[in-house]
């Protein structure tokens, strides 16, 4: 985004005035924002701060739909690093609403498009976001009939039940070194492919280092044996 631009420049006020606890400042801000854009580029932003500062889910939703209407208008590179995080905050939206199954279909659209995200913390937090939606959501899809619904539920249970002891006992003693390998990769599990490779690699580099209790050594090789079986 174009720093120079005043609805940009509104905005970054705003998220100042957010940071300093001053809501009400914050909303009236985005909304000079909202009412000063020229077209839709600027309008799809105001819309996206905007929709953080609504009083029900319903008017979120709103906020968010106008958000994502405006960038399909726009259609071009300015906002292709947008859609991942206008699909999670849609997907929220429905989920706050109860309607789950919805929520299902925008999470699926927001991890399609995970890859346009920035790098950096922004994209992890995006694939963090993704995947908690994803695996809240799985079952109200399933029973609406989504047959791939359980697939984008999380990682599999025979992997599951072992990392998740593993970062229980982690937390109780604080290895911070493992769960910094392994707790990203696992939170941002999309059920692709190279989410596989990735979450299987940081659990191979955690075995092969060799620092763990032999409790722990074991619980890594069930997880491992267990994607050896997928």
């Amino acid at each position: 985004m174009d720093p120079e631009l005043p609805v940009v420049r509104l905005c970054v006020a705003g998220m100042q005035a957010e940071a300093e606890g001053r809501a009400e400042t914050a909303r009236g801000l985005f909304q000079q924002a909202w009412d000063g854009a020229r077209d839709d580029y600027e309008a799809c932003i105001a819309a996206h701060y905007l929709a953080r500062h609504q009083d029900s889910p319903a008017e979120t939703l709103r906020w968010n739909q106008e958000c994502l209407d405006r960038a399909d208008r726009v259609g071009d590179e300015r906002v292709r690093d947008f859609y991942p995080s206008l699909y999670v905050n849609i997907g929220n939206a429905h989920r706050e609403l109860g309607q789950l199954a919805m929520a299902h279909r925008y999470f699926v659209r927001a991890a399609e498009r995970a890859a346009d995200a920035p790098e950096g913390q922004y994209g992890d937090w995006n694939r963090f976001a993704i995947a908690e939606g994803l695996r809240d959501t799985a079952d109200a899809a399933a029973a609406e009939g989504d047959e791939e619904a359980g697939a984008r539920g999380g990682v599999a249970e025979g992997v599951e039940r072992p990392v998740r002891e593993l970062f229980a006992r982690w937390c109780e003693r604080g290895d911070l070194k493992a769960l910094g390998l392994v707790l990203p990769a696992y939170l941002g599990y999309l059920g692709t492919d190279e989410d596989r490779v990735r979450l299987r690699s940081a659990l191979h580099m955690v075995h092969a280092a060799r620092w763990l209790p032999e409790g722990e050594q074991s619980l890594l090789e069930e997880a491992m044996g267990a994607f050896a079986l997928r």
